[in-house]
């Protein structure tokens, strides 16, 4: 089961057509502990999601053979698909990136280059829901 407090509980799947990114994002989620399975491509990063079954998928949204998009939009309409986070995980930054991936359905967004310092709090960070206080409650 996935704890958000304890990445030895991760079982990570990394998906980016970056050979660099993906060893830097793998070894440092790997030195935090977490079990990690790499994938080039989307088409790729479903065959290996079948065989690992990760509690968490970070997945590139621009490459080649199969993008994030559409790996998402596969994940999700597979019936067996268990509701696994996925965030996205792009060099795009620009101003509606992030409004538009989450209104997608991923299920967090990080940039590119991660920070290898900070990646697994980033990474909860990603998925943190933001806590809405209700009006009433405001200003009391």
């Amino acid at each position: 089961m996935l704890d958000w407090n304890d990445a030895t509980t991760w079982r990570v799947l990394v998906v980016d057509d970056e050979p660099d990114n993906l060893e830097v994002i793998a070894e440092t989620l790997e030195f935090c502990d977490a079990q990690v399975k790499t994938a080039n491509n989307g088409a790729v990063g479903i065959e290996v999601y079948n065989t690992f079954q990760p509690n968490l998928i970070l997945v590139d949204l621009s490459m080649p053979v199969m993008d994030g998009w559409r790996m998402r939009a596969s994940l999700k309409a597979d019936s067996t698909f268990n509701g696994t986070p996925i965030i996205a995980l792009t060099a795009h930054a620009m101003g509606g990136d992030r409004e538009r991936a989450l209104a997608a359905g991923f299920d967090g967004y990080l940039t590119k280059p991660v920070n290898v310092l900070s990646i697994v709090d980033d990474i909860r960070a990603a998925v943190a829901k933001p806590v809405i206080v209700p009006e009433a409650e405001q200003g009391a």
